[in-house]
This record gives C-alpha cells, structure tokens and sequence, in this order.
C-alpha cells in the first residue's frame, strides 16, 4: 500500500515539475520577445540588454538540460546568477558605491568557485560511474 502511495506521489511530483519547468520555458520565450521587440521599437540595444537575453537564453537552456537528462545540472543556476550579477554591475555601476560593486565581484568569484567544484564533482562522479560499470563487466 505504502509503495504504491509513493509511486503515485512520484508520478504527480515528475509530472508537474514537468509542466511547470515548460511554463518556466514558455514564459522565458515570451519575455525575451518581449525585449527583443522593446529594443527593436527604441532602436536601441545597450549591454544590459545583451546581458538580459543571454540570462533567457541560459534558462531556456537550463529547461532543455531537463528534458533532456531529467535532471538540472546545478552549474547552469550558478551561471545564470553570475550572469545576471553582471548585469546589475553594469546596470548601476556608474551610481554604485565602490564597495557595493566589489562585493558584487566577490560574489560572482565566489559562484564562479561554486560552479567549478560542482563541475569538478560531477566529473568525478562521472568517472567513478564508469569505473563501478568497468567492475560489473568483470
């Protein structure tokens, strides 16, 4: 009984965790059309902008990764942070006290250390799969 509770529960949670992350994607489409066509009708296309359709872009990406694997590599958030870090540097740097956008620096080496351990990890991980499939084999 118990097991088949938990195996309804898994089918609802994967099923809207889906639907949800395709909203996710659905929506980042829409908002960078959105942009895109605000630019287009300024004529005007800044940096932050850029910066603003690459964070889409990487989203769009992230939901992709999931669909994909069925699951989300934690590098992707961490990029998608530090990226949008850079956007608020450069948004408000020429307001910003000196000391505000160093700690914003601070933050994107200390998530740029992040996404390097993670990658490491999972790297690691990924041999130690490869290594346990090696030994079954033999």
């Amino acid at each position: 009984m118990k097991d088949k509770l938990n195996e309804r529960l898994h089918w609802t949670t994967t099923v809207t965790e889906k639907l949800m992350l395709g909203g996710i994607g659905v929506l980042t489409v829409v908002a960078a059309a959105n942009e895109v066509w605000g630019m287009w009708l300024l004529q005007n296309i800044e940096l932050a902008d850029l910066f603003l359709l690459f964070i889409y872009t990487e989203i769009v990406g992230m939901v992709g990764a999931y669909y994909i694997s069925n699951r989300i590599p934690v590098t992707l958030p961490i990029i998608i942070a530090m990226t949008a870090l850079c956007r608020l540097i450069i948004l408000h740097s020429k307001d910003a006290d000196p000391w505000v956008l160093i700690a914003e620096a601070g933050a994107i080496v200390l998530l740029a250390g992040a996404a390097y351990v993670m990658s490491a990890k999972e790297k690691l991980s990924l041999e130690k799969k490869i290594q346990k499939e090696k030994q079954k084999e033999l």
